[in-house]
């Protein structure tokens, strides 16, 4: 009887927890939907019909653990994946960020300019006896006053006005001013409206209570995709990479522009354009110099103090938590430490030594700065590596090597280090791939410097790829989103590429073949 109870239980939670599981996910959909976010819309009904077929039937019991696991990777891993690979085939940066329809709207918005005179007028948001939207502007210098629509004009005489203290027109026959209340709800149509005024010229809205003079230079030609220029004459086409270009002179290029594909443009311009080859190269050779010190220096030391810490040592127990304490602490709070220690004038370094070393301002000092600190963050978990490796040694190779004559060194390098790299092989792989995109470190301690922004150069001495993409994406005066996915994408490739020679070399998957 209690049996049959709790399975009744664990069945009402089971739908309790679906039903809140799906509603959620419902409104997850709608809100993607009413953001026009089709693809994660798409993902999240996916998800929300396998919940429902897996969970509420017994189609299949091992999907009832593997799903949220799934459901997992597909949004975390390979969503964002494949995301970055098909936006590194856009031009997909500052100013070609919208849709091709959007820029031609704001185009066309932004394609006017204004009279000669730069005339100006005060202006009160109202109604005409029609009710559509009217303005009734002031030009308190010239005398001249008028209430416009979108299709027409009517003058008056300051005699047929209300005006107030400053000489500016608050009523009119037939206007009707609107009240704050309504004012809101037409901000948009407000600043997208042009009220007549004379010849091509009209009234725009600038700011709540002014309208300008404009006229429209900018022209859209939608049977040839084209803006034609009404005042010279000039025809502006699409050049294919998110921009419409003066066909007389294609780096003149209206904006905003659009993201647009261009397929493997971003990848040829890795190797072809030397503005991004050369600093990307450099950056390249400084992140595989600092992956490798990094896991050559980590391993090494925590290597030497395992071996220490094997032997027989008063107060071992206590040397081993000093040596673990690294490693324990948040990454990101030793980071900032040592940066104020490595500080110029006040860091406790140049005290120590008595020296006057700016640390951060030279390419050599900076770098050594960076492995120093990455050498304090890494060496306990080699250590801890090290340690269990080497217990796990049978001591009776050693002490064969020994009787057949063998010395300390010719052991270690023989026998010890040759097992000891069986087993941590695949964690220096790791490590590897670890530091080849250890943004945190460069970020922190030195935010890739030191650099020269003023030569155009966004690439520091210190950046390393992953600090260096950061940098293109979202830092200086253009944010090349489709660029650095592209970055991203090579990076993926590179570590992949080792991390597969790596496990392959270490022969650690033999045992599953």
């Amino acid at each position: 009887m209690k049996v049959l109870y709790l399975k009744k239980v664990t069945k009402s939670a089971k739908y309790l927890v679906v039903a809140l599981v799906s509603a959620i996910l419902g409104l997850l959909i709608q809100s993607a939907f009413a953001q026009k976010q089709y693809e994660i819309a798409a993902f999240l009904a996916i998800s929300l019909v396998a919940i429902a077929v897996v969970y509420l039937t017994d189609v299949s019991v091992p999907f009832k653990f593997l799903l949220p696991g799934m459901l997992f990777l597909f949004a975390f891993v390979i969503g964002p994946i494949v995301y970055t690979v098909v936006m590194s085939t856009f031009q997909y940066q500052n100013g070609n960020y919208i849709s091709k329809d959007e820029s031609i709207a704001q185009i066309k918005l932004l394609g006017v300019e204004g009279d000669e005179a730069g005339t100006s007028f005060d202006v009160v948001v109202g109604r005409n006896g029609s009710g559509d939207l009217a303005i009734l502007a002031s030009d308190i210098l010239n005398q001249q006053y008028f209430v416009s629509t979108s299709e027409s004009k009517t003058d008056f005489f300051p005699g047929d006005l209300e005006l107030n203290s400053d000489g500016v027109a608050t009523s009119a026959p037939g206007f009707v001013s609107i009240q704050d209340s309504e004012r809101g709800g037409l901000d948009l149509e407000l600043s997208s409206t042009r009220f007549k005024y004379k010849d091509e010229f009209f009234v725009i809205m600038e700011g709540s209570d002014i309208g300008v003079v404009k006229r429209q230079v900018l022209e859209y030609q939608s049977s040839s995709d084209t803006f034609l220029n009404l005042i010279d004459g000039r025809t502006y086409s699409d050049n294919g990479r998110g921009n419409y270009s003066d066909n007389s002179n294609p780096t003149d290029i209206l904006q905003p522009g659009w993201r647009s594909p261009i397929w493997f443009s971003n990848y040829a311009s890795l190797f072809t354009d030397s503005q991004i080859r050369e600093p990307l190269l450099r950056v390249f050779t400084w992140t595989m110099i600092f992956a490798s010190l990094t896991v050559l220096t980590q391993f090494s030391l925590g290597l030497l103090l395992a071996i220490a810490m094997n032997r027989p040592l008063r107060g071992r127990r206590i040397y081993r938590s000093i040596f673990i304490l690294p490693y324990a602490m948040p990454s990101i709070m030793s980071i900032l430490i040592w940066g104020g220690m490595f500080d110029t004038e006040f860091g406790a370094i140049n005290n120590l030594f008595g020296t006057d070393i700016a640390w951060f301002q030279s390419s050599l000092f900076a770098r050594t700065a960076v492995i120093i600190v990455n050498l304090w963050l890494g060496f306990p978990y080699f250590y801890l590596i090290c340690s269990g490796a080497l217990q796990a040694i049978p001591a009776d190779l050693s002490e064969a090597a020994a009787i057949d004559g063998a010395n300390p060194r010719q052991i270690f390098s023989k026998i010890t280090l040759p097992l000891l790299l069986q087993v941590v092989a695949p964690l220096l792989v790791a490590s590897f791939a670890f530091n080849f995109n250890n943004f945190n470190l460069i970020y922190l301690l030195t935010g890739g410097g030191p650099s020269s922004p003023l030569d155009g150069d966004i690439a520091g001495a210190t950046d390393i790829l992953i600090s260096y993409t950061y940098k293109i994406a979202f830092v200086g005066d253009v944010q090349n989103l489709g660029l650095a996915s592209a970055i991203s994408v090579v990076i993926f490739a590179i570590i992949a590429a080792i991390s597969l020679y790596g496990v392959r070399k270490s022969k650690v998957l033999d045992s599953f073949s």
